[in-house]
C-alpha cells in the first residue's frame, strides 16, 4: 500500500481492476478546500492513458513490476520471440504489447515488463535510439527548396520514416522509436 506523497513518474499502482503507470502527477493545494493530486495514468494491457484525480492521503495498491533484459530472435505465428539473455529462455510477445515493433531487427536488445507476482508480460519497451541502415530512398536533388525538407526512406526493418534530403541508400542513421522519427546521422 501507498498513498498520494509516494507517487511518482512510472510508479504502477493497481486502479479500476487494472494496471496503471502514472505517466505524470502533480500535487494541488487550493486556498480552499482539501488538496488533491492530478494524475496521468497510462494502462499497461490497453495503452490507453486517462486522467484521475486523487483526495491527497488516498491509498492506493502498488504493483511490483521488474525490468527484464531480452534479445529479439524472429517473427512467427506466435508473435514475436524473445529469449531471455540470463537463463536463455525463451517466449512469444504479441505485437500489440510492444511499443515500436517496427523497428525491431534480430538480435536487438530489449527490457520486457513483468508482473512480478503473476510472471505475465505487460509490455515490451525497445530503447529510445536504434541504430538501422536505410536500403531504399529517393536522391535528393539540390535546389529542391529553401527550407528544411524531408523524403521517404526505407529502413532495414521495413519500416519507412522521414528523413532530411541529404540522406542516401546504404547510410546508417539512428531513430528514435518513441516518435519514429529521424535522429542524426552514424558514422
Amino acid at each position: 500500500m501507498a498513498t498520494t506523497a509516494d507517487f511518482r513518474n512510472g510508479l504502477v499502482i493497481e486502479f479500476n481492476h487494472d494496471l496503471f503507470a502514472i505517466v505524470e502527477f502533480q500535487h494541488v493545494k487550493p486556498g480552499k478546500g482539501p488538496a488533491f493530486v492530478r494524475t496521468k495514468l497510462k494502462s499497461l494491457t490497453t495503452g490507453r492513458v486517462i486522467d484521475n484525480t486523487f483526495t491527497a492521503g488516498h491509498k492506493v495498491t502498488t504493483a511490483r513490476v521488474e525490468r527484464r533484459d531480452y534479445q529479439y530472435l524472429y517473427k512467427d505465428d506466435l508473435g514475436y520471440n524473445f529469449m531471455d539473455s540470463n537463463t536463455f529462455e525463451q517466449i512469444p510477445i504479441q505485437e500489440e504489447l510492444i511499443n515500436a515493433p517496427q523497428f525491431l531487427k534480430d538480435g536487438q536488445e530489449v527490457e520486457v515488463l513483468f508482473h512480478a507476482e503473476e510472471e505475465k508480460v505487460l509490455g515490451c519497451e525497445l530503447p529510445q535510439h536504434v541504430v538501422l541502415q536505410v536500403v531504399y530512398t529517393e536522391p535528393g536533388l539540390k535546389g529542391d527548396t529553401a527550407t528544411n525538407a524531408s523524403k521517404p526512406a526505407e529502413l532495414e526493418t521495413g519500416a519507412t520514416i522521414q528523413v532530411p534530403l541529404f540522406i542516401e541508400q546504404d547510410e546508417i542513421i539512428k531513430v528514435n522509436t518513441q516518435t519514429s522519427s529521424y535522429v542524426e546521422r552514424v558514422k
